[in-house]
């Protein structure tokens, strides 16, 4: 009873602590505009499935890939082993779910096996990160507090994955010992089990429940430590691929304030009324954290730090300061840093600060070729140009700031009907004493 006792404070205080973060997060979109309507559910699951839980798109880095993929259906697979111990621990029961016969064998063999593999996983994981110079880990936007998250979070991993294996293996040996019936299979700990263990009762017992707790509480710990985290995608990666665009990559959204006023000047009976609106006219664009898309913030939750994005950036692999995982990044930190001031003081509360500028500057938002490299590499369909996009037609549309060469094409577009510096009347003179033979 005192372990039941124990174990469900722990549960409740999980529970309550992962919704106090949740609800902080949901106040934060709450703060977000209205993005692309979610539908067409029969595709989204279908792109779910490819997507997130078959990784397609995670072993065009085939090695690293497939290790990855094997850490993320180990968590699937391991996630219907916790799930029992949770029921065990607030029953006071051991083994409920055994009753599936031959499915609860299934269900413990493979999480045995994959508590295997993901242990090896992220130690190469780990050596990658600690030994390893690999470019894509690095950029202005990786700071030292990025590189401690990660070795931190595959660090939780491992120990969850070593506690998991001592677990099965105390128990094996522990029922062995006592003469009672093993429930599960347990290949990888069965074979621990046969090299070697403790040779009491108790020594078993005790490693059994060390291990337990051990496990249970670092699932707790990790759970409510990781929308702190990097790790974060842990939870939003498989969301985030089932609300992507399903669209063409290249293909633009209309500003639908900017459809609206357009529609309404081309209306002889409203192109001079005042606004049917009123107040203070829309934004065009995004300046700032507020401005954004819900889509664009559930991204920037959504980013795990990969580099994959950066990595095949044309203007960032020529030397420009573009970093579209840099883009994400500043989201996140500006709305941790803007969104509970707004939340206590308002909406239209100004730190005098903003995400065009104080983060991201203009030079990087110009150096996009929206060749869509970045969203296509993407593991989880992040979408960095449609936010870059954005940024840019504020500055184009609000503030009237663009490269030399990006006005001198606007002016002609206003003055000469095109992009090109030749009035209209001029614009057929390359044809002037052509021998043309119209017959």
């Amino acid at each position: 009873m005192d372990k039941q006792l124990i174990f469900s404070g722990a549960l409740l205080l999980t529970i309550a602590l992962f919704f106090f973060t949740v609800n902080r997060i949901a106040g934060f979109f709450r703060l977000t505009r209205p993005g692309y309507p979610v539908k067409d559910f029969g595709k989204r699951i279908l792109l779910m499935l490819r997507v997130a839980f078959g990784q397609t798109k995670i072993f065009r880095r085939p090695v690293t890939g497939f290790l990855h993929a094997l850490v993320f259906w180990g968590f699937c697979v391991i996630l219907l082993g916790s799930i029992e111990m949770v029921i065990d621990g607030v029953g006071g029961l051991e083994k409920s779910l055994s009753f599936l016969g031959p499915v609860h064998d299934l269900i413990m063999a493979s999480g045995d096996i994959f508590a295997l593999l993901v242990l090896l996983s992220i130690l190469v994981f780990l050596v990658r990160r600690l030994f390893l110079n690999i470019r894509r880990f690095e950029g202005i936007e990786m700071k030292k507090k990025s590189h401690i998250d990660a070795v931190v979070s595959l660090s939780l991993i491992f120990l969850l994955m070593v506690t998991l294996i001592g677990m099965n293996t105390g128990y094996i040996i522990y029922s062995g010992l006592e003469g009672k019936t093993i429930h599960g299979v347990y290949p990888v700990s069965s074979f621990l089990a046969g090299i070697g263990g403790p040779d009491e009762p108790r020594k078993a017992w005790l490693l059994m429940e060390t291990s337990w707790w051990s496990h249970i509480l670092l699932i707790f710990f990790f759970a409510n430590y990781l929308p702190y985290s990097k790790h974060f995608h842990v939870f939003m990666s498989v969301p985030n691929v089932f609300l992507s665009r399903l669209e063409p990559l290249g293909k633009l959204y209309n500003m639908d304030n900017v459809t609206r006023e357009v529609k309404l000047m081309m209306n002889p009976e409203t192109a001079f009324s005042a606004s049917p609106e009123g107040g203070t006219p829309e934004r065009f664009g995004v300046r700032d954290a507020e401005d954004v898309t819900w889509k664009n913030y559930f991204d920037s939750l959504s980013c795990t730090e990969c580099g994959r994005c950066t990595a095949v950036c044309p203007a960032n692999l020529t030397g420009k300061k573009l970093s579209p995982r840099k883009i994400m990044m500043d989201l996140r930190a500006r709305m941790k840093e803007k969104g509970p001031l707004m939340i206590k003081n308002g909406k239209d509360f100004n730190d005098g600060k903003a995400l065009i500028r104080d983060y991201i500057t203009e030079e990087e938002l110009w150096a996009c070729t929206t060749c869509n490299a970045c969203a296509k590499e993407c593991p989880i369909n992040i979408n960095h140009p449609s936010l870059i996009i954005d940024m840019r037609r504020y500055l184009v549309m609000e503030e009237g700031s663009a490269p030399g060469e990006l006005k001198a094409v606007f002016s002609n577009i206003e003055n000469n009907g095109a992009p090109w510096q030749y009035s209209p009347e001029d614009r057929l003179n390359w044809a002037n004493n052509l021998e043309i033979n119209v017959n």
